[in-house]
């Protein structure tokens, strides 16, 4: 496809890579095909976007007109779609605490249903109870299929044809390592592994070290499947700036300390799920992330070890086709990641 040009120049590389995705003529990525509708809607985004890309202007722009172009093509991509997105960006170069080189929010503190990115903080409240020498990873809990509804406390159990993965269900009647059941909630979201240690856990404590990281806008309430709790509209929920706030404590290494960060991160990079925030990298580019869907609802919450290291987290309503929320978080994070390195890449 040619490199289209206009009055600032040659399309960014970003929206040219977004183009050949929407026309179907990107590398193959272990991606989910695109059918003709979702394709449609997002070429339609794309040269949306592109007029604002080659809007005259001045050549040379500051970091403020860099990220209000940025913002624009990603806003056209959103508006294109038809859904509700929320998207927290920022790069990691530069200490903690000092402002970030390059940053994009887009309704940060809206909230939406967590799904399975409230994984994430069940997560570093094991290895922070871990660190205090409550357990070890390698301890072992029993595996029984009954919880407790935070409504009333009535019994209820997970039904295997409803999680992602069926080997948890295998272990009832025996016992499994906390270590494996992080791995299973994490890698391929078992919601089984994910009661299991919310049971033990418990949601409060869990919340407390949410809010003690900073990432108030994540609510934890509760266990996956609590469908008394889920008609009463007690839900978890999260915002993208909570998730970016968690992301990033893990990959500066402050979720709990540095050892126990390193070991999330690597736990995060063997996610199963790939189809969304990876597939608009290029291949081989490292990221631990965590996604989550229910009806309506598709995250993707990523740190991306790229040249520029960043975090991104893309929360995605209201599209009922997982294929299409999937293309758009791909479309975003290509964006983004192109915006990053032709910004300046750096390491923190």
């Amino acid at each position: 496809m040619p490199v289209a040009a206009g009055p600032q120049g040659p399309l960014p590389p970003a929206l040219s890579g977004v183009l050949r995705y929407a026309c179907g003529r990107t590398r193959r990525q272990g991606l989910v095909t695109v059918n003709k509708p979702v394709r449609h809607a997002l070429l339609v985004g794309a040269v949306a976007a592109m007029a604002v890309a080659m809007a005259p202007g001045p050549v040379a722009a500051d970091a403020g007109a860099e990220e209000a172009r940025s913002r624009a093509l990603v806003e056209q991509l959103i508006r294109a779609s038809g859904a509700d997105v929320a998207v927290a960006f920022r790069t990691l170069d530069g200490p903690a605490g000092a402002p970030p080189r390059l940053e994009l929010l887009i309704q940060p503190d809206t909230t939406f249903h967590a799904a399975s990115t409230m994984k994430v903080p069940v997560m570093i409240e094991l290895f922070r109870r871990v660190r205090l020498g409550d357990f070890r990873l390698d301890d072992r809990l029993p595996i029984r299929n009954e919880f407790r509804s935070i409504v009333d406390g009535s019994p209820y159990a997970l039904g295997v044809g409803d999680d992602s993965d069926a080997d948890v269900y295998k272990q009832i009647g025996q016992d499994m390592a906390y270590r494996d059941l992080c791995e299973a909630m994490i890698t391929v979201s078992s919601n089984f592994a994910t009661n299991v240690l919310i049971d033990h856990l418990g949601a409060p404590a869990i919340q407390q070290t949410v809010r003690d990281l900073g990432a108030d806008g994540m609510n934890v309430l509760r266990g996956v499947e609590d469908n008394k709790a889920f008609a009463a509209g007690l839900n978890n929920a999260t915002t993208a700036r909570a998730l970016m706030v968690l992301l990033e404590r893990i990959a500066r290494l402050e979720a709990v300390d540095a050892d126990s960060s390193r070991q999330m991160i690597g736990i995060l990079k063997r996610q199963k799920f790939n189809d969304a925030i990876p597939a608009g990298l290029p291949p081989g580019t490292p990221v631990s992330h965590k996604t989550g869907s229910i009806t309506r609802i598709h995250h993707d919450a990523a740190i991306v070890f790229a040249k520029r290291p960043f975090v991104l987290v893309v929360l995605v309503r209201g599209l009922e086709d997982l294929k299409q929320s999937a293309a758009l978080m791909a479309s975003i994070a290509r964006l983004l990641y192109e915006d990053a390195e032709r910004d300046g890449p750096s390491r923190p």
